[in-house]
């Protein structure tokens, strides 16, 4: 069980169930009529914190910076709807509900909490009035506004292999046979009576030509990396506070209604 010295430590603060799971944030914590003591908490759950259930804290411990309960983060979810704005106490009816959904001994809790004299359960957050003291406290919420870092997606570089094609022009040789004719003059005269008169011959010349040979080869031409960088934007947060007037009616005088 926590201790009133212990509310202001736990209200606004993360909620989680034995496993470690986070239920939601502590918005009040009510107190028992008769003892004092911390006995009951409303946790916002729900995806913005939209819905408000209730939570037995007599086994409950602080840990860190965290309210722990012995009750599973469904349980806590799927516990009876209770108006929170319902003047600082629960009824029978919702004390009931409570109890059976939480497996609490309803008639033992019930007449421990309702002996003659004694109420229901007052809020946390609003001070129970001492004995001759005539004071009336007002309270109000105030808004705490964080962030959380969550993940929006990811991104990752990968490497395929396309094939394109290319078309380079080069000059290409090639080899021909021309047949050249001269006469017979002084000049070669002797090479053209060097052989026999009249026989048969043969020459034969061997012709080339160039064609196009192609080789590739891998080179590096750039090196690609991911990096975040941070950009910072402006959201507008908008929330329902709650504040506590207080109205005074006294006889012969219009009514009060100051802050």
């Amino acid at each position: 069980m926590i201790t009133r010295e212990q509310i202001p430590t736990v209200l606004d603060h993360p909620v989680h169930d034995a496993e470690g799971n986070k239920i939601g944030e502590a918005k009040h914590v009510f107190l028992d009529d008769v003892t004092g003591h911390p006995a009951w908490v409303s946790v916002k759950t729900g995806l913005f914190g939209t819905s408000e259930s209730f939570v037995p804290i007599q086994d409950a411990t602080v840990v860190e910076d965290h309210l722990e309960v012995p009750y599973a983060k469904d349980t806590v979810k799927d516990a009876p709807n209770v108006d929170v704005d319902s003047g600082g106490h629960l009824s029978e009816t919702e004390e009931h509900r409570l109890y059976e959904h939480y497996g609490i001994a309803w008639e033992e809790a019930w007449h421990q909490a309702n002996q003659p004299g004694e109420g229901g359960w007052a809020r946390g957050d609003t001070s129970t009035p001492r004995s001759g003291d005539e004071a009336m406290t007002r309270s109000e919420e105030r808004m705490h506004v964080g962030t959380e870092r969550r993940e929006t997606g990811r991104a990752r570089l990968r490497k395929y292999v396309v094939t394109e094609e290319v078309q380079q022009t080069v000059p290409v040789r090639h080899e021909e046979v021309v047949i050249e004719r001269e006469p017979i003059t002084d000049a070669n005269a002797d090479q053209a009576l060097s052989g026999p008169e009249i026989s048969e011959a043969e020459h034969e010349v061997t012709l080339h030509a160039e064609r196009p040979v192609v080789e590739t080869e891998a080179v590096p031409v750039e090196r690609v990396r991911l990096n975040t960088e941070e950009h910072v934007e402006e959201e507008t947060v908008r929330g329902r506070l709650r504040k506590e007037h207080i109205e005074a009616d006294t006889p012969g005088r219009d009514r009060d209604t100051g802050r």
